[in-house]
């Protein structure tokens, strides 16, 4: 599976992602350059979903850093180290966010559109944040 495949896969699949974007996200071969961290939130019965008076449980369990450069997506990050993915936050503002995927259908997700918290957290990962 390439990278734009696995990307794809995650955002229109069944788990729990959200999406830290430098740019609106958009997957179509016209589309600007971007970066995407996808979070993913441990699934169970402790899952935040509606948050209810704050509980519910926003655990990362696995974080994914693809990048749209020239055109072409690649990965440039993953894990799924207990202690490394507990190092990458949700933000508390996240909130419903519309996606444009490769083949031109719209999806809605849940995320952000931040370049400074996907600084953040490249920095996190140990990954360069120079174009």
């Amino acid at each position: 599976m390439d990278s734009l495949e696995e990307l794809s896969s995650s955002l229109s699949g069944g788990s729990r992602v959200i999406v830290i974007a430098e740019a609106d996200v958009d997957l179509k071969d016209a589309a600007a350059d971007n970066r995407l961290f996808l979070l993913k939130i441990a699934e169970g019965s402790l899952a935040s979903g509606g948050r209810g008076g704050g509980f519910g449980e926003r655990r990362v369990v696995k974080v994914l850093l693809f990048a749209r450069r020239a055109g072409v997506w690649s990965k440039l990050y993953e894990t799924e180290e207990e202690s490394k993915a507990a190092e990458f936050e949700v933000p508390y503002h996240v909130s419903r966010l519309p996606m444009t995927l490769a083949d031109g259908t719209e999806s809605m997700g849940y995320g952000v559109v931040e370049p400074d918290l996907v600084r953040q957290m490249s920095e996190t990962a140990g990954i360069s944040t120079s174009p």
